[in-house]
């Protein structure tokens, strides 16, 4: 198993005022490249604390979080920063698109943050929107686009970057289900075309069972359901 990424041992845990709470503890989890696994639970089970864990956006409380065999708390703030942007694709349920940039400006981010020639990172942001179904909206802000669309955006902004890792955390939540179904497919179809590793933390249970692997996190623990 050729492994991308490692979390051993890990916990988190949140004071409020004297009293901690524990979200998780002693929780491990190997993620092959190229697995599409999804992430089951209760609201409030720690499904997108364990998400953001593992696309470096925030620490663990105690364990181990190891990327391509690097320990990621080895790494400097600046490095984390350098491994999100080149290596980790990130979808939000809600888009979180700057209102102000048309669709190829907000797909062009991750590239301008790598000092990017803003010519070459249009270009490449507009292949990936048309590779979205997008290429008659490109000049559209957010504002001028259906939530299915933004979505797609969101998803072409994720993809710029040719990563290696998607994480999307309930990417299909706030759609309709005709919507949230094109979107999951399309999901689908972009983790094949770019051999991505996809995370995707769901609530629906149908998207869940088109994961050839499934966990299931509860009472702080992280359960295989299948896979």
């Amino acid at each position: 198993m050729n492994e991308l990424l490692r979390a051993s041992n890990l916990a988190k845990r949140f004071q409020t005022g004297d009293t901690t709470l524990t979200i998780f503890e002693n929780l491990n989890l190997t993620i092959a490249a190229g697995e599409m696994l999804a992430i089951i639970g209760e609201s409030g089970a720690g499904k997108s604390t364990l998400l953001q864990i593992l696309g470096t956006l925030d620490s663990p409380s105690d364990g181990e979080l190891y990327f391509k065999s690097q320990a990621v708390s080895a790494m400097r703030e600046d490095q984390r920063a350098e491994l999100r942007n080149r290596e980790i694709g990130f979808v939000w349920q809600f888009h979180r698109l700057l209102p102000e940039f048309t669709a190829v400006e907000n797909a062009s981010m991750p590239l301008l943050l790598r000092g990017m020639n803003p010519a070459e990172a249009g270009k490449r942001a507009a292949e990936c929107l048309q590779e979205v179904g997008l290429s008659g909206r490109l000049r559209h802000r957010p504002g001028e686009l259906s939530g299915g669309e933004q979505q797609r955006v969101a998803l072409a902004r994720a993809l710029t970057g040719a990563p290696s890792l998607l994480l999307a955390d309930e990417p299909t939540g706030n759609l309709d289900h005709r919507t949230g179904e094109a979107v999951f497919g399309l999901i689908e179809e972009l983790h094949a075309a770019h051999r991505l590793t996809s995370v995707l933390v769901t609530h629906n249970p149908a998207f869940a069972a088109r994961c050839p692997r499934v966990l299931e996190i509860a009472n702080g623990m992280l359960t295989e359901v299948k896979g």
